[in-house]
C-alpha cells in the first residue's frame, strides 16, 4: 500500500483521498482476499481455535457460486464456555488503569487502518457494498475506536468529584464495568458497528462476547485478528459464528451475560428487551432501524434534494438502518422533484460493486429479495411504480441477488409508508404543507433519521424540533438521511428504532456501558 493510500481517508458522504491510488491498492487487495476464499475458519474461545460439528459456507451476494468461506455453528456449549472464559479475564482488565485500556483500544484502530483495503476488500464481497462504501465502513471503524477513546479522557476515566455535606467528607462518582457484553451484530455495516460496539463496551472495562452476523462472518474474523495484535487478551473478547437463532439465543439468554448491545431489526431487538431481564433490570443497548422520511419543500433546491434522496435511498442497495425509504414532496414542486429524482436514479451504474465505477450492487440475500419483490406487487396494486420493481436477470446478474432500484407513487395511506424493508425502495407522496408532511412522518414506528429541503430556516427549526428522530439532516445533499460519521454526527434511535435514547457516534456512548457507584470516605 502506498503511503498516500493509507493516509487518505474515505467516509460516505466526501473523498479525501487519490482515486487512481486508491483503486490501485483496492485491486491488489481484491486479488489477495480472492485467493484466500473457501477456507474453513474455527471459532476463537479464550484465545484458542475451536471447531463445532456443523459448519456452514458463506457465500457472495455478487455471485452465489463463489464460496468465501466456512465458519463454525456455533452451539450453546461454545457460548457457555466462552462467556465462562470472558468473565474469568474481565475483572482483571476492568481493574486496570483506564489509560492502559485506551492505549490498547488505540493500537486496534491502528491496526484496522494498516489492514483497511483487505477489511474492506472482504466487505465488498460479503455483503456486495461498493468500493466506497466498503471502505467508508472500515474507516469509520477505526474512527469509532479513537473517537471512544477521547471520550474516556476528556471524561478522566469517569472519575468525577462530588460534594460535601461535612469538611472530612470526600465522595468521588466513579462509573465501573458492567461484567460481560453480548455483541450481536448486523450484517450492512459489518466492521464499523462490530468494532463501535465492543470498542465502546472494552473501553468501560468489560469483556465482549461477539458474534458478527451470518452474512459477514470473515470480516468478523478480521477485527478478531486486529484485536488481538493490539494485545486484547483472547478470553477478553470471544468470537463466535452462527445463526441468530441458535448462537445469538443462546448468546444473550447466558446467565452470565451481564449486558447486550444489539444491532438489528426491531422485531429481534423486542424480543431480547423483554425477556432478557429477569432476577433483575440489566442494561440492553440497541439500535433498530428506521423508516426514514424525507420532505422537499417548495423552495427546496430540487437538484440538491434529487442527489441526496436518491444517494440516501439506494447506497448499499437500501439495507442501511438511515436509508431514506419515504419522500413527502410539497404539491408545489413534485412533478419537478419527481422528474429529477428519476433522472438521477436511472443514472445509477448497476453490477459487481467490487469494480471501480459501480454504485449499486445486490442485496445481501435471498430472503431481501423475497421482500423486495412482496413490496413491488403491494405497491402495483395501491399505487404507481415509476421506476424498478422487479429483479434484475442476464449475464452476472444471474448469479447473484440483484433488485433494481425502485420508485414508487403510493398515496400516503399505503402500508409501504410503514414498514420497514430493507431493500432498495423509495415511496413518494404528495403533500401540502410541513405541518402535513410531519404528522406522516411521526406515525411510523420508527424515529431513527430525516431529513429536510427548504430555503426557509424557520421551517428546518419546526421540522428539527417536531419530527420524532433522532438524528436530523437540512439542505444535505451528499445525503438526505445518512452519512453520519463519530463525532459529528450522533447516531440515535427515537421511538421504535433504539432503545437508550443516546446513539453510537456520540458523546454519551461509551458511558452507557458502565454502572455508576458513589464512594464516601470520612477523612
Amino acid at each position: 500500500m502506498s503511503a498516500a493510500s493509507a493516509q487518505s481517508k474515505i467516509t460516505y458522504t466526501s473523498a479525501d483521498a487519490d482515486m487512481t491510488e486508491f483503486h490501485k491498492s483496492f485491486d491488489a487487495a481484491l486479488k489477495a482476499v480472492r485467493a484466500k476464499a473457501g477456507r474453513t475458519h474455527p471459532l476463537y474461545i479464550d484465545g484458542r481455535p475451536v471447531e463445532a460439528k456443523e459448519t456452514f459456507e458463506k457465500v457472495s451476494p455478487i455471485d452465489t457460486t463463489r464460496v468465501l468461506g466456512r465458519f463454525q455453528a456455533a452451539g450453546a456449549e461454545h457460548v457457555d464456555a466462552a462467556v465462562k472464559a470472558a468473565r474469568a479475564i474481565q475483572k482483571a482488565w476492568g481493574a486496570l488503569p483506564w489509560q492502559e485500556r485506551v492505549q490498547t483500544l488505540r493500537k486496534a484502530s491502528h491496526h484496522i487502518r494498516a489492514r483497511k483495503f483487505e477489511i474492506a476488500a472482504v466487505v465488498a464481497l460479503e455483503v456486495g457494498k461498493s468500493r466506497l462504501e466498503a471502505m467508508g465502513d472500515t474507516e469509520e471503524a477505526a474512527d469509532l475506536i479513537d473517537y471512544y477513546c477521547k471520550q474516556v479522557e476528556a471524561a478522566d476515566g469517569y472519575v468525577k468529584p462530588l460534594g460535601k455535606l461535612m469538611p472530612n467528607e470526600n465522595t468521588r462518582s466513579v462509573l465501573r464495568p458492567y461484567g460481560v457484553f453480548a455483541c450481536i451484530a448486523p450484517f450492512n455495516f459489518p466492521i464499523s458497528l462490530s468494532t463501535g460496539m465492543s470498542a465502546a463496551a472494552l473501553l468501560g472495562g468489560n469483556a465482549v462476547v461477539y458474534k458478527p452476523s451470518i452474512e459477514a462472518p470473515w470480516t468478523g474474523l478480521l477485527l478478531w485478528e486486529c484485536f488481538k495484535a493490539a494485545g486484547i487478551p483472547g478470553g477478553l473478547f470471544q468470537y463466535l459464528t452462527g445463526g441468530g437463532a441458535t448462537t445469538g439465543d443462546a448468546l444473550w439468554r447466558h446467565p452470565g451475560v451481564d449486558g447486550v448491545v444489539f444491532t438489528g431489526s426491531k422485531e429481534v431487538g423486542l424480543r431480547v428487551y423483554r425477556e432478557f431481564s429477569a432476577r433483575y433490570v440489566k442494561p440492553v443497548l440497541m439500535e433498530l432501524g428506521g423508516k426514514n422520511p424525507t420532505y422537499v419543500a417548495e423552495t427546496a433546491n430540487l437538484d440538491d434534494a434529487a442527489s441526496g434522496v436518491m444517494k440516501s435511498a439506494f447506497s448499499l442497495q437500501g439495507q442501511k438502518c438511515s436509508a431514506c425509504s419515504r419522500v413527502y414532496v410539497h404539491e408545489k414542486v413534485y412533478d419537478a422533484f419527481v422528474a429529477k429524482l428519476l433522472e438521477k436514479t436511472k443514472a445509477i451504474k448497476i453490477g459487481d460493486p467490487t469494480e471501480k465505477d459501480v454504485y449499486f450492487g445486490p442485496v445481501v440475500h435471498e430472503r431481501a429479495l423475497k421482500t423486495f419483490l412482496e413490496a413491488a406487487a403491494s405497491a402495483r396494486k395501491g399505487g404507481r411504480v415509476l421506476l424498478g420493481g422487479e429483479r434484475l436477470k442476464g449475464g452476472l446478474f444471474d448469479k447473484g441477488w440483484f433488485a433494481a432500484p425502485t420508485i414508487a407513487e403510493l398515496p400516503l395511506g399505503h402500508e409501504i409508508f410503514m414498514r420497514e424493508l430493507f431493500v432498495p425502495f423509495l415511496a413518494v407522496g404528495k403533500v401540502e404543507s410541513l405541518d402535513q408532511m410531519i404528522a406522516e412522518a411521526n406515525k411510523a414506528d420508527y424515529g431513527l433519521t430525516a431529513g429536510i429541503f427548504t430555503a426557509k430556516k424557520d421551517e428546518i427549526e419546526k421540522f428539527f424540533d417536531e419530527v420524532q428522530s433522532g438524528v436530523c439532516y437540512a439542505n444535505r445533499p451528499t445525503g438526505a438521511t445518512t452519512g453520519a460519521w463519530p463525532g459529528v454526527q450522533a447516531f440515535c434511535g427515537w421511538k421504535g428504532s433504539g432503545s437508550t435514547g443516546k446513539g453510537g457516534c456520540g458523546p454519551y456512548y461509551v458511558s452507557q456501558f458502565m454502572r455508576e457507584q458513589s464512594r464516601t470516605i470520612m477523612e
